[in-house]
């Protein structure tokens, strides 16, 4: 374990709002440091699993998600730490604009935005402000970031969409009289583009080598317009971050050893890092398994993860891997653990847009033009006391994100109930060794399922 206070070069990059250019920056910063022999750690705010994608290419390390929410803000930054390990200095990207976070009451700074985040690692923000369409007004949006929230020091501003020579001019004196440095100013660009759908960006496992060129794209594009010497020094302005590294050895111990079996490939990318490290921690030999190419599960199979993703963009090739499917049926009969989470829950349904998966859940699911979004305070049902993960009453915070219907059987014993708007909602399944459902969680703010989990394994 790291111990002590140690400094951490480090900073936020955030914008006024999405869609301002906070991936393409951070992205670009990534690759362009790690070109001139920069150690390089890359961090997202929020549960976001598209980004860090394209961080991990322009990094060449995991990239790992910061939310407070899900994991408690006492561990944000140990966590930091632990991602920070080796690397001379970490970018992490913000969520939505920088103030935004949880909605609920209150007068202080949102929950899980990228302001607290800031605050809880007491690292420097750089606003990525959208130039475009603006030009002295600029002034007026720094000097309300600045002054809205004085304890989030926002140290610099990065000009994305600059449409000239003469409009960088305006922009720098409107930067100047609100008192905040230009680090750099990025030209308007198509070339910079990357191909998003129904959930934000595709993702770059399934990007293939379009994903290597938008990033190195990205990071031309910063190396050019941005200092990059100005901002290592505004990173390394960071004061020390006290306190020890998260060690996933000190979450769970070790059992016996065996084999649990994580889908990725392209349609299963929506896992964090720390779930591999606390399954590795607690005993498990974890084996990668690709639903789109593999036709059996690994040899000395004792349990399965099915992690979220895009399982609806290769639906038949899914299904056309009928070796698989019934294979997973066959595992999921025997009693055996299965944790599965969004896309995971659709690919243990009948079917998927008419197309048969495996068949574990009496449930059919289709697309639907509603985006269901948000974080959820969920009690594990009292009807799943033998669940592989929760034991009944447990509570969690955890996070939804699809665009899916599931059409559920009659006689399903949910996995969580939770308030929402429309009043309690029963959601997810749990069925033998089965812990299926929408909610995504955060297996570091829950060490004690994953160690329940290997535990069932073994």
């Amino acid at each position: 374990m790291v111990t002590g206070a140690l400094p951490l070069a480090r900073l936020i990059v955030a914008a006024p709002a999405s869609g301002q250019g906070k991936t393409t920056v951070a992205t670009g910063l990534l690759g362009a440091l790690r070109r001139r022999g920069t150690a390089v750690a890359a961090f997202k705010v929020g549960p976001d699993y598209i980004d860090p994608g394209y961080h991990r290419l322009a990094a060449g390390r995991p990239a790992r998600n910061l939310d407070p929410v899900l994991v408690g803000e006492d561990r944000i930054a140990p966590l930091f730490r632990h991602g920070a390990a080796g690397a001379e200095l970490s970018i992490v990207e913000g969520v939505m604009g920088l103030f935004d976070g949880r909605i609920g009451p209150g007068e202080g700074i949102a929950v899980g935005s990228t302001a607290h985040v800031a605050q809880l690692l007491s690292a420097p923000v750089v606003l990525v402000v959208d130039a475009k369409g603006q030009s002295h007004s600029l002034a007026a949006l720094l000097h309300g970031f600045r002054s809205y929230r004085p304890e989030v020091r926002v140290a610099g501003v990065i000009l994305n969409r600059v449409g000239s020579p003469r409009h960088e001019e305006v922009l720098r004196d409107a930067a100047d009289n609100a008192g905040l440095p230009v680090l750099g100013a990025i030209p308007r660009t198509e070339d910079l583009a990357v191909p998003s759908r129904h959930l934000g960006l595709v993702t770059a496992a399934e990007h293939g080598g379009e994903a290597v060129r938008a990033v190195d794209a990205m990071a031309d594009v910063v190396a050019r317009s941005v200092d990059l010497d100005a901002v290592c020094a505004l990173a390394r302005s960071a004061p020390e971050l006290p306190g020890p590294a998260w060690d996933p050895r000190d979450e769970v111990k070790p059992q016996a050893r065996p084999v649990v079996a994580v889908a990725g490939g392209q349609a299963f990318t929506f896992a964090y890092a720390e779930h591999v490290e606390l399954l590795e921690a607690a005993g498990a030999e974890v084996v990668v398994l690709d639903p789109l190419n593999d036709e059996r599960l690994p040899e000395r199979t004792a349990g399965v993860v099915l992690p979220g993703g895009f399982p609806e963009q290769h639906a038949a090739e899914l299904s056309a891997n009928t070796a698989l499917r019934k294979e997973i049926a066959a595992f999921a009969a025997t009693g055996a653990p299965i944790h599965a989470e969004c896309g995971g829950l659709l690919y243990l349904a009948r079917e998927l847009d008419g197309h048969p998966l495996c068949g574990v859940l009496d449930a059919r699911a289709r697309m639907s033009p509603r985006l269901v979004l948000g974080y959820r305070d969920a009690v594990a049902a009292a009807d799943s006391v033998d669940s592989v993960l929760f034991a009944e009453g447990a509570r969690v915070s955890g996070h939804e994100f699809h665009r899916t219907v599931l059409e559920p059987g009659s006689g399903s014993q949910p996995a969580w109930i939770w308030r929402g708007a429309t009043g309690v909602q029963r959601e997810g399944f749990v069925q033998g060794g089965v812990h299926a459902s929408y909610l995504h969680t955060h297996p570091a703010g829950q060490p004690g399922a994953v160690q329940r989990f290997v535990a069932r394994c073994a």
